[in-house]
């Protein structure tokens, strides 16, 4: 008994394990540095996110808030692991060299308001052009396409996906607030726009919002190739 409580004494006076040892911590920022590297060549080569344009990340740590994301001004065909960064919830680094991108609070405001795991950025023709085209509606319904049985929870083409589309601004503290309240006003959406800027989307897991991209840039191209009036 002496020894039970002993026992019993020592396991009270141990601290609790944090949920990422540094080792871990350190791998678990390389592996999905890598992920989000290889998935921005993707986009590159598809036309979603030419020049330095684009951003993208993905959760590390939830408790502290911990995020993987590019760096400013890189070009994303030739984006690297080595060019992420690792940043707190106050945007802060916290790992790596440069400096994150403003837009950075958006991807921050994001994961914290859906608890999602992985934010993507895209820039391609069909946002820019749908974005402002569409900006006095204030989003695009997507509806009656067999891809948006892509996007996660969808399970009939007759669904009605919409894309709000938010006015930009260079007052990120001021558009991440919006972004907060935007996803808040219409739960269940799957991504947004920023007028004449691009696609935020994002997903349980970086695999998920890789194929959120897929869906969503498919859908915009169909728009904007096939002439069709977008549905309000």
């Amino acid at each position: 008994m002496k020894k039970a409580r002993e026992s019993i004494r020592r396991t009270q006076r141990a601290p609790r394990r944090q949920a990422f040892a540094p080792s871990e911590a350190s791998e678990a920022f390389a592996s999905v540095s890598q992920t989000l590297a290889e998935a921005g060549r993707a986009f590159y080569t598809r036309g979603w996110a030419l020049g330095t344009s684009g951003n993208f990340s993905a959760v590390v740590s939830r408790q502290p808030l911990r995020l993987a994301i590019t760096s400013t001004g890189l070009d994303k065909g030739t984006l690297t692991a080595a060019q992420f960064l690792e940043i707190g919830g106050g945007s802060e680094v916290v790992r790596g060299d440069g400096r994150p991108s403003a837009e950075a609070l958006l991807h921050l405001a994001v994961v914290r308001e859906l608890n999602v795991g992985a934010v993507l950025h895209t820039h391609s023709v069909w946002s820019t052009v749908l974005s402002g085209s569409h900006a006095a509606q204030g989003g695009i319904a997507l509806e009656g396409y067999e891809m948006l049985k892509g996007l996660e929870g969808v399970r009939t083409h007759k669904h009605r996906e919409w894309l709000p589309i938010l006015e930009n601004s260079q007052d990120m503290t001021e558009l991440s607030e919006r972004v907060t309240a935007t996803l808040r006003e219409t739960p269940g959406i799957h991504g947004f726009l920023l007028r004449e800027h691009g696609l935020y989307t994002w997903g349980a897991s970086l695999q998920e919002a890789k194929r959120h991209v897929e869906i969503l840039e498919f859908l915009m191209e169909v728009l904007v190739r096939g002439g069709a009036p977008v549905k309000r």
